[in-house]
């Protein structure tokens, strides 16, 4: 026989459920503008029916429901839109950092304007073909070195001021390092909390999203793959239960390191620890020699994320141990151009005559430092400057009608690299070749600047390509795990009558017990 209060009890849970699905609904509006949550959903499951299979079980026509049980709390979430997100947060990283730093380097180059090299060097071959037309005229010698000295002006600005935001990139990187620390540390410590409350039972939806939100800044920074993982030994934790995650650093290709480097590290066995992200410099080039994760030191650098793009623009240490990056490579050609700009002129110079000379001038108009960078410390002989008739415009003779030095000077605006004197010996053609220098200075410097303007446009394209990716996967994923306050209104209405019918199922037993012991057996009383 059936148990008169057995529909009290069944009543009961389904004010209870509904009522738990109510204050869940009432989480997820609350949290609607949340950053990072995800919204909640009551897993309903109906209870065991009655009778149970047994040998002592009532006879009865057959099982009858016995209610409903909130069996899970579970968040609503794509692990697969999470993982493409990740990858083209990682892509934004990238060009992002790439992008910056290529656009601070156009603003620095300023090409083409009236204040950029090209219009600055094309004043100075005009000043020098103004003096082949007029050797013995002092205001065309002064201009000559006036417009000499904005060149080595301009030529030490790039250099300064490449220097300088090429030493912002490094603080970036070491900053960035620390925030990858930080990160992993707080991952690390969600891991430890969830593995106390998950073998309980509990879902514990919150420390989930707040893990999540990391993982995110995180794929920024450095390329990764996230892998849900449950210990052997974990109590009696839910099906639903996302588990702890283990943090993998990956290629650029997406593929794992042999072997595998886990940032963070938990196995069947349970937690295994962190790798902490170390940078270290070379002590000759300042560029990045190695990046440390853990016990293994990367010098190779084929990860990818906001880090690299700062190590490939701040510069790196190749194999062959050379210099590479964007900042590197840029300096380096500026000072290969200026110095072999500079030994050429200043070869001319020496082999001319200065206006009224009997000799051979003998002096450089351009002084560099012997040991330092030429587009760094080039600049007019201070003699030049105090006394423009040195200017070497002659050839034969100091004569104020000799200009043909003056047309060799003003020649090497289109004269070739491998043409130049100085590259003319053995050690010359060496030089020549481990500088790369082709065509004219004017023609290889246009070259610089076109390959910057390529480069600079494709970080950028890459940069909006990827962000429009990521807006789109995320604008998936909010639709699948963010708060849509209509469907909440929707789901309080639904719960809220689930609850009021339970409530009128409560009134109704009620009547029906106080019938059997207040009614029954009393006629004829």
């Amino acid at each position: 026989m059936i148990s008169s209060f057995m529909g009290l009890e069944t009543a009961k849970r389904g004010l209870s459920t509904s009522q738990g699905a109510l204050y869940t609904t009432g989480n997820n509006v609350s949290n609607a503008n949340t950053v990072g949550y995800s919204r909640q959903r009551v897993n309903l499951q109906q209870t065991s029916g009655f009778p149970t299979v047994g040998m002592n079980s009532p006879l009865v026509a057959g099982q009858i429901g016995t209610g409903v049980a909130a069996e899970t709390v579970q968040r609503i979430r794509d692990s697969f839109l999470d993982a493409q997100y990740r990858t083209q947060s990682n892509k934004i990283g990238y060009y992002g950092a790439m992008s910056e730093s290529l656009s601070k380097m156009e603003g620095i180059m300023n090409e083409p304007t009236d204040s950029g090299l090209a219009a600055t060097m094309e004043k100075f071959w005009n000043s020098l073909q103004g003096l082949t037309a007029n050797t013995e005229n002092s205001g065309a010698r002064e201009v000559v070195a006036s417009t000499g000295v904005m060149v080595a002006d301009t030529l030490n600005y790039y250099y300064n001021s490449l220097t300088s935001v090429k030493t912002d990139i490094g603080n970036q990187i070491n900053v960035k390092a620390n925030e990858i620390n930080t990160i992993i540390d707080s991952i690390d410590q969600l891991n430890q909390q969830i593995s106390k409350v998950e073998p309980h039972g509990y879902i514990p939806n919150d420390l989930y999203d707040k893990r999540d939100v990391l993982v995110d800044n995180l794929s920024q920074l450095v390329s990764i793959n996230v892998k849900s993982v449950k210990p052997s030994a974990y109590g009696i934790a839910s099906d639903v239960a996302t588990g702890l995650y283990n943090i993998e650093l990956m290629n650029k290709d997406g593929s794992s390191y042999v072997p595998p480097i886990n940032l963070v590290s938990v196995n069947k066995t349970g937690m295994q620890g962190t790798a902490k992200v170390e940078v270290s410099y070379d002590d000759t080039s300042g560029a990045v020699d190695g990046v440390k994760f853990g016990s293994k030191t990367m010098t190779d650098f084929n990860f990818s994320g906001e880090l690299a793009g700062l190590i490939e623009s701040f510069g790196y240490k190749k194999s062959d141990g050379t210099t590479g990056g964007s900042y590197p490579d840029m300096l380096q050609k500026l000072d290969n151009m200026t110095k072999a700009f500079v030994n050429e002129f200043n070869v001319i110079h020496q082999e001319g005559f200065a206006l009224g000379a009997g000799t051979k001038s003998g002096i450089n108009f351009f002084e560099i430092s012997a040991d330092g960078s030429a587009a760094q410390s080039i600049k007019v002989n201070s003699t030049i400057l105090g006394d423009s008739s040195k200017i070497a415009a002659g050839k034969k003779s100091g004569a104020s009608g000799d200009n043909e030095n003056a047309k060799l000077l003003a020649d090497l605006k289109k004269k070739a690299f491998s043409d130049y004197q100085t590259f003319k010996t053995s050690t010359g053609i060496e030089d020549l070749k481990k500088m790369k220098l082709t065509g004219s200075f004017d023609t290889y410097y246009s070259g610089i600047i076109g390959n910057l303007g390529v480069d600079s446009q494709s970080a950028q394209k890459n940069l909006s390509n990827s962000t429009v990716l990521a807006a789109s996967v995320d604008q998936n994923r909010a639709s699948v795990s963010s708060v849509s306050l209509d469907e909440e209104m929707t789901d309080m209405i639904k719960f809220q009558q689930a609850y009021n019918a339970s409530a009128r199922m409560v009134t109704m037993v009620d009547e029906m017990l106080d019938k059997i012991i207040n009614g029954m057996g009393t006629v004829g009383r």
